[in-house]
């Protein structure tokens, strides 16, 4: 049984048809679909139930998926012992914030790609929340306070934001001194999302309201510095603009909760080393250094 078939299925089983599965795989149509062919022959039975709609799984296609990941996936860690010690290659698809992620993490894929150079890195940088496993990444650095999910994570470093305004914004409205005085005020925000602080060991939740709302940092930075509210960004993205005056701090003695960075990645026994290797990469980087921001919701 051939291999590339067995992982073709299982992108096709986990992408939702031969379209997607193509995309991610950076094939053809026509050859996914070739290999399903020559798959379903082999153990004749049909996998896919195809219509002019798309492509799902049969029953003994729901059956068979799972014993073929888990096969992929020892396949997998056999081909990465058989590899030169330190070595990796293949594909390897990272999803990274867009925010600060060009900033703070490209730097350290490219010293990966530097230090191995048979592999082919993939980095989406996007603030939208990414499907891993329905798109088919290997994992994901995220940042913030991480939701319930069945992915697992690994914290690789510390990452601390605040609230932000410009003064003429604080001149005309005025300061808030408490997290309950912040809903009177424009909040400038991802989207309807609940923003906590600490006030000594108790945490305080509040929903603030605005009408300026945008999925990315650097937007909402540049809102604050127009005036036109208060934001919770990370420190990252504001350091320019508080050295330069066009930023103050508010609220310093109620900040947002600790938050990390984190590597997030698909359910598995066992874990690509690819993974593991940017792991310790990005806490080598960040695990000691100073925390660099945090703030806006995980992504």
């Amino acid at each position: 049984m051939d291999i590339e078939e067995l992982q073709t299925f299982v992108e096709v089983a986990d992408a939702g048809g031969i379209s997607p599965a193509a995309i991610r795989l950076g094939v053809s149509k026509s050859i996914v679909s070739r290999r399903l062919a020559r798959l379903e022959a082999e153990l004749g039975v049909q996998l896919l139930a195809r219509s002019t709609r798309g492509a799902g799984l049969t029953e003994a296609g729901v059956m068979f998926r799972d014993h073929a990941a888990r096969a992929c996936a020892e396949i997998e860690v056999a081909k990465e012992t058989m590899l030169p010690e330190g070595e990796l290659r293949g594909r390897f698809r990272v999803a990274a914030p867009l925010s600060f992620g060009p900033v703070h993490f490209a730097p350290v894929l490219a010293e990966m790609a530097r230090q191995h150079p048979r592999l082919h890195i993939q980095t989406c940088y996007s603030d939208r929340f990414v499907d891993l496993i329905a798109e088919g990444f290997d994992c994901a650095i995220r940042v913030g306070n991480l939701q319930d999910s069945n992915l697992l994570a690994r914290r690789v470093g510390p990452i601390h934001g605040n609230l932000f305004a410009s003064p003429d914004y604080l001149k005309a409205h005025g300061t808030p001194e408490t997290p309950e005085e912040l809903l009177s005020h424009e909040a400038l925000m991802q989207g309807t999302e609940s923003w906590h602080f600490m006030d000594g060991n108790r945490t305080i939740t509040i929903r603030p309201q605005g009408r300026f709302k945008a999925d990315n940092g650097v937007a909402l930075v540049a809102a604050a510095v127009a005036g036109l509210g208060i934001a919770r960004v990370p420190d990252g993205l504001t350091h320019e603009h508080v050295a330069s005056g066009a930023l103050v701090p508010v609220m310093p003695h109620h900040p947002p909760p600790p938050a990390g960075i984190y590597v997030v990645r698909p359910p598995s026994l066992h874990p690509a080393r690819k993974v593991r290797v940017l792991t310790e990469l990005l806490v080598d980087c960040f695990g000691q250094a100073q925390p660099i921001a945090s703030a806006t919701p995980s992504r």
